[in-house]
Protein backbone atom coordinates (compact mmCIF):
# COMPACT_ATOMS: atom_id res chain seq x y z
CA UNK A 1 0.00 0.00 0.00
CA UNK A 2 2.11 2.89 -1.26
CA UNK A 3 1.60 6.47 -2.29
CA UNK A 4 3.72 8.84 -4.39
CA UNK A 5 7.50 8.63 -3.87
CA UNK A 6 6.96 5.14 -2.46
CA UNK A 7 5.78 6.33 0.97
CA UNK A 8 3.14 4.36 2.87
CA UNK A 9 -0.25 5.79 3.60
CA UNK A 10 0.26 6.55 7.29
CA UNK A 11 -3.38 7.37 7.88
CA UNK A 12 -4.46 3.98 6.51
CA UNK A 13 -1.76 2.13 8.42
CA UNK A 14 -1.82 3.82 11.81
CA UNK A 15 -5.15 5.46 12.32
CA UNK A 16 -6.74 2.03 11.96
CA UNK A 17 -5.32 0.89 15.33
CA UNK A 18 -6.36 -2.49 16.71
CA UNK A 19 -9.67 -2.49 18.53
CA UNK A 20 -9.20 -2.80 22.29
CA UNK A 21 -11.87 -4.98 23.98
CA UNK A 22 -14.37 -3.11 26.11
CA UNK A 23 -16.17 -4.31 29.21
CA UNK A 24 -19.45 -2.63 30.05
CA UNK A 25 -18.60 0.27 27.75
CA UNK A 26 -15.18 0.82 29.38
CA UNK A 27 -12.19 0.31 27.13
CA UNK A 28 -9.70 -2.18 28.57
CA UNK A 29 -6.14 -0.85 28.63
CA UNK A 30 -3.84 -2.23 25.95
CA UNK A 31 -1.24 -4.56 27.47
CA UNK A 32 2.49 -4.06 26.84
CA UNK A 33 5.58 -6.13 27.62
CA UNK A 34 9.09 -4.66 27.35
CA UNK A 35 12.07 -6.66 26.17
CA UNK A 36 15.37 -4.99 27.11
CA UNK A 37 15.48 -3.12 30.44
CA UNK A 38 18.54 -0.95 29.79
CA UNK A 39 18.63 2.83 29.75
CA UNK A 40 15.95 3.44 27.14
CA UNK A 41 13.27 1.17 28.62
CA UNK A 42 12.36 3.54 31.48
CA UNK A 43 11.21 6.10 28.93
CA UNK A 44 8.38 3.73 28.03
CA UNK A 45 7.50 1.99 31.27
CA UNK A 46 7.49 5.19 33.31
CA UNK A 47 5.08 6.80 30.84
CA UNK A 48 2.77 3.77 30.78
CA UNK A 49 2.35 3.49 34.55
CA UNK A 50 2.53 7.18 35.42
CA UNK A 51 0.67 8.98 32.63
CA UNK A 52 -1.31 6.46 30.56
CA UNK A 53 -2.68 3.89 32.99
CA UNK A 54 -6.22 4.52 31.72
CA UNK A 55 -5.36 3.32 28.22
CA UNK A 56 -2.23 1.19 28.66
CA UNK A 57 -0.87 -1.35 31.12
CA UNK A 58 2.52 -2.96 31.66
CA UNK A 59 2.42 -6.74 32.12
CA UNK A 60 6.01 -8.06 31.91
CA UNK A 61 9.73 -7.40 31.56
CA UNK A 62 12.13 -9.55 29.55
CA UNK A 63 15.94 -9.31 29.54
CA UNK A 64 19.16 -11.33 29.67
CA UNK A 65 19.98 -9.72 33.04
CA UNK A 66 17.84 -10.37 36.12
CA UNK A 67 19.44 -7.58 38.16
CA UNK A 68 18.37 -4.97 35.61
CA UNK A 69 14.82 -6.33 35.54
CA UNK A 70 14.71 -6.23 39.33
CA UNK A 71 15.86 -2.62 39.25
CA UNK A 72 13.16 -1.75 36.69
CA UNK A 73 10.59 -3.27 39.04
CA UNK A 74 11.96 -1.19 41.92
CA UNK A 75 11.39 1.90 39.78
CA UNK A 76 7.79 0.80 39.16
CA UNK A 77 7.20 0.36 42.90
CA UNK A 78 8.64 3.80 43.56
CA UNK A 79 5.94 5.12 41.22
CA UNK A 80 3.25 3.30 43.20
CA UNK A 81 2.87 0.49 40.67
CA UNK A 82 3.35 -3.17 41.60
CA UNK A 83 6.28 -5.02 40.07
CA UNK A 84 5.54 -7.09 36.97
CA UNK A 85 6.63 -10.65 36.15
CA UNK A 86 10.15 -10.98 34.77
CA UNK A 87 11.39 -13.40 32.13
CA UNK A 88 14.85 -14.20 30.88
CA UNK A 89 15.37 -13.70 27.13
CA UNK A 90 15.38 -17.46 26.51
CA UNK A 91 11.81 -17.50 27.84
CA UNK A 92 10.50 -14.85 25.45
CA UNK A 93 7.84 -17.22 24.03
CA UNK A 94 6.80 -18.20 27.55
CA UNK A 95 6.40 -14.53 28.47
CA UNK A 96 4.06 -13.93 25.57
CA UNK A 97 2.05 -17.03 26.41
CA UNK A 98 1.71 -16.25 30.13
CA UNK A 99 1.57 -12.45 30.22
CA UNK A 100 -0.43 -12.26 26.98
CA UNK A 101 0.64 -8.73 25.93
CA UNK A 102 -1.08 -7.03 23.01
CA UNK A 103 2.17 -5.37 21.93
CA UNK A 104 5.88 -5.84 22.55
CA UNK A 105 8.19 -2.85 23.10
CA UNK A 106 11.74 -3.65 21.94
CA UNK A 107 14.53 -1.69 23.64
CA UNK A 108 17.39 -4.19 23.44
CA UNK A 109 20.84 -3.82 21.90
CA UNK A 110 20.40 -2.77 18.25
CA UNK A 111 21.74 -5.97 16.70
CA UNK A 112 19.10 -8.04 18.51
CA UNK A 113 16.04 -5.94 17.57
CA UNK A 114 15.22 -8.20 14.63
CA UNK A 115 15.12 -11.33 16.82
CA UNK A 116 12.36 -10.02 19.07
CA UNK A 117 10.49 -8.07 16.39
CA UNK A 118 10.19 -11.10 14.13
CA UNK A 119 9.35 -13.58 16.88
CA UNK A 120 6.72 -11.29 18.40
CA UNK A 121 5.04 -10.95 15.02
CA UNK A 122 5.13 -14.70 14.47
CA UNK A 123 3.32 -15.03 17.80
CA UNK A 124 0.64 -12.59 16.65
CA UNK A 125 1.76 -9.40 18.41
CA UNK A 126 2.31 -5.88 17.13
CA UNK A 127 5.63 -4.26 17.97
CA UNK A 128 6.96 -0.86 19.05
CA UNK A 129 10.71 -0.65 18.38
CA UNK A 130 13.32 1.81 19.52
CA UNK A 131 15.41 3.31 16.76
CA UNK A 132 17.26 2.12 14.78
CA UNK A 133 14.88 -0.58 13.58
CA UNK A 134 17.92 -2.77 12.95
CA UNK A 135 21.52 -2.43 11.74
CA UNK A 136 22.06 -4.14 8.38
CA UNK A 137 20.40 -5.28 5.17
CA UNK A 138 19.89 -8.93 6.11
CA UNK A 139 18.19 -8.08 9.38
CA UNK A 140 16.12 -5.39 7.68
CA UNK A 141 14.91 -7.81 5.03
CA UNK A 142 14.02 -10.31 7.75
CA UNK A 143 11.82 -7.72 9.50
CA UNK A 144 10.11 -6.57 6.28
CA UNK A 145 9.40 -10.18 5.35
CA UNK A 146 7.90 -10.82 8.79
CA UNK A 147 5.55 -7.83 8.45
CA UNK A 148 4.41 -9.09 5.06
CA UNK A 149 4.10 -12.71 6.21
CA UNK A 150 2.25 -12.11 9.48
CA UNK A 151 0.26 -8.96 8.77
CA UNK A 152 1.34 -7.52 12.13
CA UNK A 153 2.28 -3.86 12.57
CA UNK A 154 5.62 -2.35 13.53
CA UNK A 155 6.01 1.17 14.87
CA UNK A 156 9.49 2.81 15.06
CA UNK A 157 9.77 5.57 17.68
CA UNK A 158 11.20 8.57 15.83
CA UNK A 159 10.53 11.13 18.56
CA UNK A 160 12.37 13.94 16.74
CA UNK A 161 9.50 14.04 14.20
CA UNK A 162 7.24 15.23 17.01
CA UNK A 163 9.44 18.10 18.23
CA UNK A 164 7.63 21.39 17.55
CA UNK A 165 10.59 22.93 15.67
CA UNK A 166 10.91 19.90 13.38
CA UNK A 167 7.17 19.86 12.77
CA UNK A 168 7.38 23.57 11.92
CA UNK A 169 10.10 22.84 9.34
CA UNK A 170 7.80 20.23 7.80
CA UNK A 171 4.95 22.75 7.69
CA UNK A 172 7.06 25.43 6.02
CA UNK A 173 8.50 23.12 3.38
CA UNK A 174 5.13 21.51 2.68
CA UNK A 175 3.52 24.93 2.25
CA UNK A 176 6.00 25.81 -0.50
CA UNK A 177 7.59 28.61 1.53
CA UNK A 178 10.89 28.14 -0.32
CA UNK A 179 9.47 26.41 -3.40
CA UNK A 180 11.06 23.21 -4.66
CA UNK A 181 13.82 22.10 -2.28
CA UNK A 182 16.99 21.50 -4.29
CA UNK A 183 19.66 21.12 -1.61
CA UNK A 184 19.99 20.52 2.11
CA UNK A 185 23.03 21.06 4.31
CA UNK A 186 22.68 19.26 7.64
CA UNK A 187 25.32 19.37 10.39
CA UNK A 188 24.81 17.49 13.66
CA UNK A 189 27.07 17.94 16.68
CA UNK A 190 27.37 15.49 19.56
CA UNK A 191 29.36 17.03 22.37
CA UNK A 192 32.07 15.59 24.61
CA UNK A 193 29.46 14.34 27.11
CA UNK A 194 26.76 12.81 24.93
CA UNK A 195 29.02 12.02 21.98
CA UNK A 196 31.66 10.41 24.15
CA UNK A 197 29.06 8.14 25.72
CA UNK A 198 28.73 6.10 22.53
CA UNK A 199 32.40 5.22 22.87
CA UNK A 200 32.06 3.92 26.45
CA UNK A 201 29.36 1.34 25.89
CA UNK A 202 28.25 -1.40 23.48
CA UNK A 203 27.74 1.09 20.65
CA UNK A 204 31.55 1.34 20.23
CA UNK A 205 31.49 -2.09 18.51
CA UNK A 206 30.04 -1.67 15.02
CA UNK A 207 28.74 -5.23 15.10
CA UNK A 208 26.31 -4.14 17.83
CA UNK A 209 25.16 -0.76 16.53
CA UNK A 210 26.01 -0.42 12.84
CA UNK A 211 28.06 2.64 13.81
CA UNK A 212 26.73 6.13 14.46
CA UNK A 213 25.54 6.55 10.86
CA UNK A 214 23.01 3.83 11.63
CA UNK A 215 22.44 4.09 15.37
CA UNK A 216 22.33 7.88 15.78
CA UNK A 217 21.91 9.24 12.26
CA UNK A 218 18.78 7.13 11.73
CA UNK A 219 17.02 10.04 13.53
CA UNK A 220 18.54 12.59 11.17
CA UNK A 221 18.06 10.69 7.92
CA UNK A 222 14.47 9.98 8.94
CA UNK A 223 13.91 13.70 9.47
CA UNK A 224 15.16 14.48 5.96
CA UNK A 225 12.93 11.74 4.50
CA UNK A 226 10.01 13.19 6.48
CA UNK A 227 10.75 16.83 5.63
CA UNK A 228 11.21 16.19 1.91
CA UNK A 229 8.55 13.45 1.70
CA UNK A 230 11.01 11.53 -0.40
CA UNK A 231 13.46 8.66 -0.08
CA UNK A 232 17.21 8.21 -0.59
CA UNK A 233 18.42 7.11 -4.00
CA UNK A 234 22.24 7.25 -4.04
CA UNK A 235 24.76 7.69 -1.21
CA UNK A 236 28.47 8.41 -0.96
CA UNK A 237 30.33 8.82 2.34
CA UNK A 238 33.62 9.20 4.16
CA UNK A 239 34.30 8.61 7.84
CA UNK A 240 37.07 7.89 10.31
CA UNK A 241 37.91 7.52 13.98
CA UNK A 242 39.77 10.82 14.43
CA UNK A 243 39.41 11.73 18.11
CA UNK A 244 38.49 8.77 20.33
CA UNK A 245 40.47 5.53 20.60
CA UNK A 246 43.93 4.81 22.02
CA UNK A 247 45.89 5.57 18.86
CA UNK A 248 44.43 9.08 18.55
CA UNK A 249 45.10 9.80 22.22
CA UNK A 250 48.70 8.65 21.83
CA UNK A 251 49.17 11.01 18.89
CA UNK A 252 48.06 13.87 21.14
CA UNK A 253 50.67 12.90 23.73
CA UNK A 254 48.52 10.97 26.20
CA UNK A 255 50.46 8.43 28.28
CA UNK A 256 47.96 7.31 30.94
CA UNK A 257 45.45 4.68 29.87
CA UNK A 258 42.89 2.44 31.52
CA UNK A 259 40.29 -0.05 30.28
CA UNK A 260 37.39 1.10 32.47
CA UNK A 261 36.82 3.89 34.98
CA UNK A 262 35.71 1.80 37.96
CA UNK A 263 38.69 1.08 40.16
CA UNK A 264 41.12 3.03 37.99
CA UNK A 265 43.42 5.66 39.44
CA UNK A 266 44.07 7.15 35.99
CA UNK A 267 40.34 7.63 35.41
CA UNK A 268 40.05 9.99 38.38
CA UNK A 269 41.70 12.81 36.41
CA UNK A 270 40.08 12.00 33.05
CA UNK A 271 37.21 14.40 32.19
CA UNK A 272 35.86 11.74 29.80
CA UNK A 273 35.57 9.07 32.50
CA UNK A 274 32.12 7.91 33.67
CA UNK A 275 32.03 7.03 37.36
CA UNK A 276 29.11 4.64 37.78
CA UNK A 277 29.31 4.55 41.58
CA UNK A 278 28.58 8.30 41.72
CA UNK A 279 25.15 7.98 40.08
CA UNK A 280 22.43 5.93 41.77
CA UNK A 281 20.74 4.88 38.54
CA UNK A 282 23.91 3.98 36.66
CA UNK A 283 25.21 2.03 39.65
CA UNK A 284 22.01 0.02 40.07
CA UNK A 285 21.47 -0.61 36.38
CA UNK A 286 25.02 -1.42 35.34
CA UNK A 287 27.67 -1.67 38.07
CA UNK A 288 25.49 -3.87 40.29
CA UNK A 289 24.38 -5.93 37.28
CA UNK A 290 27.69 -6.64 35.56
CA UNK A 291 28.36 -9.84 37.54
CA UNK A 292 25.66 -11.48 35.40
CA UNK A 293 26.90 -10.59 31.92
CA UNK A 294 30.27 -8.80 32.28
CA UNK A 295 28.94 -5.76 30.46
CA UNK A 296 31.02 -2.72 31.42
CA UNK A 297 29.20 0.58 30.93
CA UNK A 298 32.21 2.74 31.84
CA UNK A 299 34.85 1.75 29.29
CA UNK A 300 37.53 4.27 28.39
CA UNK A 301 36.76 6.31 25.27
CA UNK A 302 40.52 6.24 24.60
CA UNK A 303 40.79 2.46 24.86
CA UNK A 304 41.30 -0.25 22.28
CA UNK A 305 38.54 -2.12 20.46
CA UNK A 306 36.55 0.85 19.09
CA UNK A 307 35.32 0.06 15.59
CA UNK A 308 32.93 2.96 14.93
CA UNK A 309 33.70 6.37 13.44
CA UNK A 310 33.50 9.72 15.23
CA UNK A 311 33.85 12.00 12.16
CA UNK A 312 31.51 11.39 9.20
CA UNK A 313 30.46 13.14 6.00
CA UNK A 314 27.68 11.90 3.71
CA UNK A 315 26.12 13.02 0.43
CA UNK A 316 22.69 11.74 -0.58
CA UNK A 317 20.59 12.18 -3.72
CA UNK A 318 16.82 11.82 -3.18
CA UNK A 319 14.11 10.73 -5.59
CA UNK A 320 12.70 14.24 -5.39
CA UNK A 321 15.94 15.50 -6.96
CA UNK A 322 17.20 17.19 -3.80
CA UNK A 323 20.80 16.64 -2.68
CA UNK A 324 21.85 16.38 0.98
CA UNK A 325 25.27 17.12 2.44
CA UNK A 326 25.43 15.77 5.99
CA UNK A 327 28.07 15.66 8.69
CA UNK A 328 28.19 14.14 12.16
CA UNK A 329 30.88 15.02 14.71
CA UNK A 330 30.93 13.14 18.03
CA UNK A 331 33.36 15.37 19.97
CA UNK A 332 31.96 18.86 19.42
CA UNK A 333 32.01 21.67 22.03
CA UNK A 334 28.22 22.01 21.79
CA UNK A 335 25.22 19.76 21.23
CA UNK A 336 22.63 20.24 18.52
CA UNK A 337 22.27 20.83 14.80
CA UNK A 338 22.12 23.29 11.97
CA UNK A 339 20.16 22.51 8.82
CA UNK A 340 19.72 24.79 5.81
CA UNK A 341 17.34 24.23 2.89
CA UNK A 342 17.81 25.95 -0.48
CA UNK A 343 14.79 26.14 -2.75
CA UNK A 344 13.51 27.85 -5.88
CA UNK A 345 11.79 30.56 -3.79
CA UNK A 346 14.28 31.08 -0.99
CA UNK A 347 16.16 29.53 1.89
CA UNK A 348 15.22 28.12 5.31
CA UNK A 349 17.82 28.19 8.11
CA UNK A 350 17.47 26.24 11.36
CA UNK A 351 19.73 26.18 14.43
CA UNK A 352 18.87 24.09 17.48
CA UNK A 353 21.09 23.91 20.58
CA UNK A 354 20.37 21.00 22.92
CA UNK A 355 21.32 20.46 26.55
CA UNK A 356 23.99 17.90 27.29
CA UNK A 357 23.19 14.56 28.93
CA UNK A 358 24.43 11.00 29.52
CA UNK A 359 22.02 8.12 28.90
CA UNK A 360 20.45 7.06 32.23
CA UNK A 361 22.70 9.52 34.02
CA UNK A 362 20.05 12.12 34.80
CA UNK A 363 16.46 13.18 34.35
CA UNK A 364 14.84 11.46 31.35
CA UNK A 365 13.24 14.71 30.19
CA UNK A 366 16.68 16.30 29.75
CA UNK A 367 17.54 13.96 26.88
CA UNK A 368 17.64 16.23 23.86
CA UNK A 369 15.92 19.11 25.68
CA UNK A 370 16.49 22.56 24.20
CA UNK A 371 18.82 25.35 25.21
CA UNK A 372 17.92 27.56 22.23
CA UNK A 373 16.16 27.39 18.87
CA UNK A 374 15.86 29.57 15.78
CA UNK A 375 14.22 29.21 12.36
CA UNK A 376 14.85 31.93 9.78
CA UNK A 377 12.99 32.10 6.47
CA UNK A 378 14.79 34.01 3.70
CA UNK A 379 12.42 34.47 0.73
CA UNK A 380 13.95 35.61 -2.55
CA UNK A 381 13.85 39.43 -2.95
CA UNK A 382 12.31 39.90 0.52
CA UNK A 383 13.53 40.54 4.03
CA UNK A 384 14.25 37.53 6.27
CA UNK A 385 11.50 36.47 8.65
CA UNK A 386 12.12 34.80 12.01
CA UNK A 387 9.55 32.05 12.50
CA UNK A 388 7.69 31.65 15.79
CA UNK A 389 7.97 28.15 17.22
CA UNK A 390 5.56 26.68 19.77
CA UNK A 391 7.41 25.98 22.99
CA UNK A 392 7.69 22.28 23.71
CA UNK A 393 8.66 20.74 27.05
CA UNK A 394 10.35 17.40 27.57
CA UNK A 395 13.08 15.44 25.85
CA UNK A 396 14.05 15.50 22.18
CA UNK A 397 13.04 19.11 21.77
CA UNK A 398 9.58 18.56 23.23
CA UNK A 399 8.91 15.59 20.96
CA UNK A 400 8.91 12.92 23.67
CA UNK A 401 5.59 13.79 25.36
CA UNK A 402 3.82 14.07 22.00
CA UNK A 403 5.19 10.72 20.84
CA UNK A 404 4.24 9.02 24.10
CA UNK A 405 0.69 10.31 23.87
CA UNK A 406 0.53 9.09 20.28
CA UNK A 407 1.74 5.65 21.38
CA UNK A 408 -0.15 5.13 24.62
CA UNK A 409 -2.88 7.75 24.85
CA UNK A 410 -6.29 7.97 23.24
CA UNK A 411 -5.79 7.79 19.44
CA UNK A 412 -6.26 11.09 17.62
CA UNK A 413 -5.74 11.97 13.97
CA UNK A 414 -2.33 13.53 13.28
CA UNK A 415 -2.44 15.90 10.32
CA UNK A 416 1.35 15.63 10.00
CA UNK A 417 1.33 11.81 9.72
CA UNK A 418 4.30 11.52 12.07
CA UNK A 419 3.73 7.89 13.07
CA UNK A 420 6.66 5.97 11.58
CA UNK A 421 6.18 2.54 10.05
CA UNK A 422 8.55 -0.32 9.22
CA UNK A 423 9.02 1.34 5.82
CA UNK A 424 10.21 4.55 7.48
CA UNK A 425 12.45 2.52 9.77
CA UNK A 426 13.99 0.77 6.79
CA UNK A 427 14.51 3.92 4.70
CA UNK A 428 16.22 5.76 7.56
CA UNK A 429 18.76 3.00 8.23
CA UNK A 430 19.34 2.26 4.55
CA UNK A 431 20.96 5.68 4.16
CA UNK A 432 23.37 4.81 6.97
CA UNK A 433 23.95 1.27 5.74
CA UNK A 434 24.71 2.61 2.25
CA UNK A 435 27.05 5.18 3.81
CA UNK A 436 28.90 2.42 5.67
CA UNK A 437 29.31 0.50 2.42
CA UNK A 438 30.52 3.62 0.62
CA UNK A 439 33.09 4.28 3.36
CA UNK A 440 34.39 0.73 2.96
CA UNK A 441 34.51 0.70 -0.85
CA UNK A 442 35.00 4.35 -1.81
CA UNK A 443 32.12 3.96 -4.25
CA UNK A 444 28.73 5.59 -4.77
CA UNK A 445 26.04 3.21 -3.50
CA UNK A 446 22.54 2.88 -4.95
CA UNK A 447 20.09 2.27 -2.12
CA UNK A 448 17.81 0.07 -4.24
CA UNK A 449 20.78 -2.21 -4.94
CA UNK A 450 20.96 -2.90 -1.20
CA UNK A 451 17.25 -3.44 -0.65
CA UNK A 452 14.52 -2.56 -3.11
CA UNK A 453 11.41 -1.47 -1.21
CA UNK A 454 8.52 -1.21 -3.64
Amino acid sequence: MMTCQGFPSFIQIYLSKPVIPSFGGIMAPKKYAIVGTGGRSSFFYTAIVKDFSATSSLVAFCDTNQTRMDYANSRLRALGHPGVPTYKAVDFDKMISEADPDEIIVTTMDRTHNIYIVRAMELGRNVVSEKPMTIDVLRCREILDAVERTGQKLRVTFNYRYAPHNTKVFELLSSGAIGQVNSVHFEWMLNTSHGADYFRRWHRDKRNSGGLLVHKSTHHFDLVNFWLQSRPETVVAMGDLKFYGRENAEKRGETKFYSRAHGSEAAKSDPFALHLEENETLKAMYLDAEHEDQYYRDQSVFGDGISIEDTMSVMVRYRSGAALTYSLTAYAPWEGFRVNFNGTKGRLEVEIVENSYVNSGGEQGMEGSLESKRILLRPLFEKPVEIDITEGSGGHGGGDPVLLNDLFGTPVEDKYNRAASHIDGALSILTGIAANKSMNTGQVVKVDDLLNIA
